[in-house]
């Protein structure tokens, strides 16, 4: 099955590094964040992708057009351009379009354009920028059985603040506030029947926004339950916590 991913952002909360990046390029363990989304989905076998592209669209498709000499070693000849492979160590098979949906494009729009280069029934759609362990596969069956237009993965927020538990002023306990006291929120890993794409006016259409909205509304968005790992990078100290799991070998999205 194809994915859409939403991977033409500014990024502004993560500013530190998107100044000359879109946030899908910004690397955890020397690979860009883009990699790892596509790595979560190869894993269950989905190995099609379109990349909604907006700001600086050159940098992904540079890393396409390259990615064999990123993942391999090579000698290269200065005057006749000749590379030669050290050891190619290729380790994915990805069919990948690099689909250009406008600079100022909102979500709604960059959806409704990125699957205008298909013509699948049936497709899924993920965020550029936060990672997961989702049962793809679980969740496309639930999508199947319940025959209704749209599924979203439904997550606990990850914990951001310490919480205090206090006595007067003073603190008798402090922790991190579990996940699971946050309720359920949004995760991205949608799939769509294409159906759905009539909720999308055009390019200023907020998917989050009116066409979730009026699923929700006419009763065809359903919520597939993910109580696993699930964790965005909306900000400096939430790359440093991928970067941290990854480093330790703790990272609960590696599924490949």
């Amino acid at each position: 099955m194809r994915t859409i991913i939403l991977a033409g952002g500014l990024g502004t909360r993560l500013s530190e590094e998107t100044g000359t990046r879109p946030k899908p390029m910004v690397t955890i363990g020397g690979k860009p964040m883009l990699w790892h989304i596509m790595s979560i989905y190869a894993a269950h076998g989905h190995r099609d992708f379109v990349l909604a592209l907006g700001y600086r669209a050159e940098i992904v498709k540079e890393y396409l057009l390259n990615l064999r000499y990123f993942d391999s070693d090579f000698t290269v000849s200065t005057s006749s351009h000749d590379v030669t492979l050290i050891g190619d160590r290729r380790t994915n098979d990805w069919n990948v379009t690099a689909a250009n949906t406008g600079g100022e494009t909102q979500t709604g729009g960059r959806i409704l354009r990125a699957a205008a280069t298909f013509d699948d029934d049936v497709f899924m759609v993920t965020y550029g920028d936060g990672v997961a362990n989702v049962d793809i596969g679980a969740l496309v069956e639930f999508h199947r059985a319940h025959g209704r237009l749209a599924t979203v993965t439904a997550v606990h927020p990850p914990a951001r603040f310490g919480r205090l538990e206090l006595d007067g002023d003073s603190v008798v306990r402090f922790g991190e506030k579990p996940q699971a006291e946050g309720g359920w929120i949004n995760g991205g890993f949608f799939v769509l029947n294409r159906s759905a794409l009539d909720y999308i006016d055009g390019d200023e259409s907020v998917w989050e926004r009116g066409p979730l909205e009026r699923l929700a509304a006419d009763g065809e968005l359903h919520a597939f339950f993910h109580s696993g790992f699930w964790q965005p990078m909306d900000t400096l100290r939430e790359r440093m916590i991928l970067e941290d799991l990854w480093r330790t070998g703790a990272a609960p999205w590696k599924v490949w």
